[in-house]
């Protein structure tokens, strides 16, 4: 007979049913709790709310909060603080609550009025990029959520890494204070590659190339999984050869054909610069040409 104990069964609320919302109460159902309640304003959310947690009532925020063991927070991070203070202050969040919110920039702070209250307060933000679909659910399974709980409440952190063990993802913890630095670095990565990746496809567009999600997909998957493997040692590419001549030559087509991505070339091939550099793949002087070459008009 297996004796594995069971996680508690909880009633989650959801609010409200936006495109992370909507994905992480579906994997909670997954984990084998019950989503009591959602919240869900406009077309799109009601629609999210249909498809991924269908037969859950849609109610106003209080009414959600109100009836559930777990209030799941999932709003955007300017309305947390007053969202928080409105179900405190009508009753709707109470001791012995778990409230958990999704924002990655902010710690269990934002939580203080439900901590004061008796709740268990946490801070669970899934390092990942959702679209609201139902193949979002399965991508929780591959991410990491960075676990955020009061110092020193040990029990918080302990039920925050089980709920993320339970919808089958990865926990690491993240101090309070470390929170913005944590947050910051994830939106350099994800949000920026994509612009990024959209200002090299048109770029490619312009050179009369038809389909550059072709011709990228393959160079820029090899280089993402480079970096992440082997670090600065893995870079490759004019700036950290030196070669100057080639990175003249991107400047002045950048400022003829694509002028709108010519600063963040610049400031790239700079940051591109420092890091070869202090690995040792580019020397001292050829480093200084490279700058002077990106400073030039």
């Amino acid at each position: 007979m297996d004796a594995t104990p069971r996680p508690a069964r909880l009633a989650a609320g959801v609010i409200s049913a936006g495109r992370v919302g909507s994905v992480l109460g579906a994997a909670l159902t997954r984990a084998g709790h019950a989503v009591s309640a959602v919240s869900a304003v406009g077309a799109a959310s009601l629609r999210r709310a249909d498809a991924l947690l269908p037969d859950v009532p849609v109610l106003p925020p209080p009414d959600v909060a109100a009836g559930a063991d777990l209030v799941l927070l999932a709003v955007p991070d300017d309305e947390l603080p007053g969202l928080v203070r409105g179900l405190v202050a009508t009753g709707s969040l109470r001791a012995g609550q778990i409230v958990v919110h999704v924002s990655g920039a902010q710690g269990v702070a934002a939580l203080a009025p439900a901590a004061e209250v008796g709740a268990l307060c946490l801070a669970l933000h899934p390092a990942m990029t959702f679209t609201g679909r139902p193949e979002d659910v399965d991508r929780v399974r591959a991410c990491t959520f960075g676990v955020t709980a009061a110092d020193g409440d040990d029990i918080a952190w302990s039920v925050g890494e089980a709920l993320v063990v339970e919808i089958g993802a990865e926990a690491v913890r993240v101090p309070e204070s470390a929170r913005p630095l944590y947050h910051a670095a994830l939106t350099h990565g994800a949000n920026h590659l994509m612009t990024l990746v959209a200002d090299c496809a048109e770029a490619l567009r312009g050179a009369g190339v038809a389909n550059p999600e072709r011709v990228l997909a393959p160079l820029l998957g090899a280089a993402l999984d480079n970096a992440l493997r082997h670090g600065d040692r893995a870079l490759t590419g004019p700036v950290a050869r030196g070669d100057t001549g080639t990175v003249a030559k991107h400047l002045a087509v950048l400022a003829d054909r694509a002028p709108g991505t010519l600063d963040a070339y610049r400031a790239l091939a700079r940051r591109t610069a420092d890091r070869a550099e202090s690995a040792g793949l580019l020397p001292a002087d050829r480093a200084t040409d490279v700058r002077t070459t990106l400073d030039e008009d």
